[in-house]
């Protein structure tokens, strides 16, 4: 099988997939990218780079320059595919992340082969993210900017043979129509890498906590309103207060990856340590860690606290749990649908900082009784999002879609 994979960034949520499909020799694997980072490779798994030619003007409206940025990749990801197609490349199925545009023009350029795109989210402006927080109401600008924001996405649900969303959550955003041409498979959790380390202590090359007997975690992308990050520095707080030993290790960059940045200039780190006095020797900001000293400060973790508002689930919050760690997270839609409170990790109000601390302290409090909710948890990953088990479910539905099983004129909306 030749299967062309799209994604402005590599490997993203293809890893497991372009992995497994270039390990068979008769398989020819071609990753379309803007990801130029040479140390970034897969064997087997050839990188075909894509560049627009422009930005979106700066002065097309506000409304559209998401979808004229989507519009100029799906242009560079044209001229991309004649240069493919001059080598004697043709895809039996294409698959790509929709909304960022590469996949736009997929059907134009290849119209044989089946369109299998990868639909994350689909915007509201009401019942999901936008409006989830009172203090943050959404103006007539947000709410129409919402609206065409989901352009390029509706143009691939129409187009597309075929569809597949991480999450039930998920899918279950985008419109009732189409939400039986889309099928839900997580990109799952290598649960032989993420495993339990009993008794782990955390070091790192420039941080040494092996002494700390209670250590809270926290992990995002970026340090942002939308992960939870002002409520879970309003938590540590109280958390330090009444645990004079605790320390707490904040892995992710000081930067906004999904909302508003704030209207100052300050970032959200700065802005909350102003307004919440810590005692900063027992909170290390560690940056973004690679995947091999992330996963030592998770199987140290004595708690982990995950908080996101009703928007797409992070991948850390199931790698924590497949790692044995017990997880309290906000009590949203996303984490919802993984943990159930009490069973396989705790819940708590995303606006209360005081119950997030109230249940690092029942965690911390009882250490004998959360151990079933510990196991519980990583039992969970190995029965629903373990890759080594969801890969053949991924396998499987690429190829009945490259072969027709599957396709637009099958589903019944």
């Amino acid at each position: 099988m030749r299967i062309l994979i799209l994604h402005p960034n590599f490997p993203a949520q293809f890893r497991h997939v372009a992995t497994a499909i270039a390990s068979n020799p008769n398989n020819q694997v071609v990753f379309g990218t803007k990801n130029e980072r040479p140390e970034w490779v897969i064997p087997g798994v050839k990188k075909a780079l894509f560049k627009p030619s422009r930005d979106p003007n700066p002065n097309t409206h506000h409304y559209v320059r998401p979808l004229e940025s989507a519009v100029l990749s799906g242009q560079a990801v044209f001229r991309m595919a004649e240069q493919l197609k001059s080598q004697g490349f043709v895809p039996d199925i294409v698959y790509g992340h929709s909304g960022w545009g590469p996949t736009l023009f997929a059907k134009d350029i290849f119209p044989n082969a089946p369109l299998l795109c990868y639909f994350e989210w689909y915007y509201h402006a009401y019942g999901s993210d936008a409006n989830f927080d009172p203090k943050d109401p959404l103006t007539i600008d947000d709410v129409a900017r919402i609206r065409v924001k989901n352009s390029p996405i509706l143009v691939d649900l129409a187009s597309c043979d075929w569809g597949i969303s991480p999450t039930y959550w998920q899918r279950s955003q985008f419109p009732p129509e189409f939400q039986s041409k889309i099928s839900v498979i997580h990109d799952g959790v290598d649960v032989d890498y993420f495993k339990p380390n009993p008794g782990a202590k955390l070091v790192l090359p420039e941080l040494d906590l092996s002494h700390v007997n209670e250590l809270v975690t926290y992990v995002a992308r970026g340090m942002e309103p939308y992960r939870g990050f002002p409520e879970f520095i309003e938590s540590l707080a109280y958390i330090q207060e009444r645990r004079p030993n605790c320390h707490v290790v904040v892995v992710g960059s000081d930067r906004v990856c999904y909302g508003k940045s704030l209207p100052s200039g300050e970032t959200y780190k700065e802005h909350m340590l102003k307004k919440v006095p810590l005692d900063l020797s027992r909170v290390h900001f560690v940056g973004a860690l690679p995947y091999g000293l992330y996963l030592k400060v998770i199987q140290a973790s004595d708690v982990h606290v995950y908080l996101t508002r009703p928007f797409v689930l992070s991948w850390s919050m199931i790698e924590s749990m497949s790692t044995g760690c017990l997880v309290v997270g906000s009590d949203t839609p996303p984490v919802r649908e993984v943990i159930t409170d009490g069973e396989n990790g705790l819940l708590a109000d995303f606006f209360s900082p005081k119950q997030i601390a109230d249940r690092v302290d029942e965690v911390l409090d009882h250490p004998t009784r959360m151990a079933e909710i510990r196991k519980k948890a990583r039992e969970t990953v190995l029965e629903r999002y373990a890759a080594q088990n969801l890969i053949h479910r991924h396998l499987q539905l690429i190829q009945d879609v490259a072969t027709g099983v599957l396709n637009s004129k099958s589903f019944k909306a």
